[in-house]
């Protein structure tokens, strides 16, 4: 099977939640990397960019009308979104340290986490015995 195959089969095949989880982790992996390689310059940039992006499109999202997470939440996301941007742009010119954002990404991650594992189980109950 093909590479685009694969993705698109992915693509399918995952819930967004899924899809919301594989990307933190691929982007928080790209934080954890640069940070062990003690990366500077381009890829130190690059790595804050693609993390600072994934927040700013999540917090775009939760703008819009059409999202249906209870107000609240949107609220926090978009919160966070915005110390993420500021944050970022202190560990861009060494105010910050980048533990803070792998640590949020990391605690995301267990939440999208538990989310599905919670919504599989609701989908696997057994079917309880008529007396």
């Amino acid at each position: 099977m093909s590479l685009q195959a694969y993705r698109r089969v992915q693509q399918v095949a995952e819930s967004p939640r899924q899809t919301e989880y594989r990307l933190f982790a691929q982007v928080t992996g790209s934080l954890i990397r640069a940070k062990e390689t003690e990366a500077t310059g381009g890829a130190l940039m690059e790595a804050l960019d693609w993390n600072r992006r994934l927040w700013s499109t999540l917090s775009s999202d939760c703008s819009s009308a059409d999202n249906a997470l209870p107000k609240e939440l949107r609220a926090q996301i978009i919160s966070l979104a915005l110390w993420v941007n500021r944050y970022t742009s202190d560990v861009m010119r060494s105010k910050g340290d980048i533990d803070a954002l792998i640590d949020v990404n990391k605690a995301i991650m267990e939440g999208l986490a538990m989310q599905a594992q919670l919504a599989a189980q609701a989908g696997h109950q057994p079917i309880a015995s008529q007396a």
